[in-house]
Order: C-alpha cells, then sequence, then structure tokens
C-alpha cells in the first residue's frame, strides 16, 4: 500500500468523506416534498457544508501553536 504524503486539507480521507456525505445530502434533499423545500432543506445542506468547512479550517490553524495551546491561569 502506497502512502502518499497529505499537502492540503482535501487530501484527508475524512474530508473526502464529508465532502462524498455532503453530495449525497444534497441529492436526496432535492426530493424532499416543496413545503420543506426553504426550511429543513436549507438547514440540513448548511450543516452537511459546514463540517467540510470546519475541517479545512482545522486543517489550515494546525500550523499556529496557539490553535492546540489551552491558557490555564
Amino acid at each position: 500500500m502506497e502512502k502518499n504524503a497529505i499537502t492540503n486539507h482535501q487530501d484527508l480521507k475524512v474530508y473526502q468523506m464529508a465532502f462524498d456525505a455532503a453530495m449525497k445530502i444534497f441529492e436526496v434533499s432535492k426530493k424532499f416534498p416543496v413545503e420543506e423545500r426553504y426550511s429543513l432543506t436549507d438547514q440540513i445542506r448548511r450543516s452537511s457544508r459546514s463540517v467540510c468547512a470546519n475541517l479545512a479550517g482545522s486543517w489550515r490553524k494546525r500550523r499556529y501553536l496557539a490553535a492546540f495551546v489551552a491558557l490555564i491561569k
């Protein structure tokens, strides 16, 4: 099994799985009833996209020591 270096957040397996899930959620939510189109559908789509966004944000923060240090007073 060949291991490639992870160079960005899109190389992470967890990001790829979350992205795939978000795409599936989007396709399934197209079939929701019309009366749910603007409330439930929007909330589900936004929450599925936020997983990928949070992973990408965490990837960018990993290079800052302050992101890993908890200050105890």
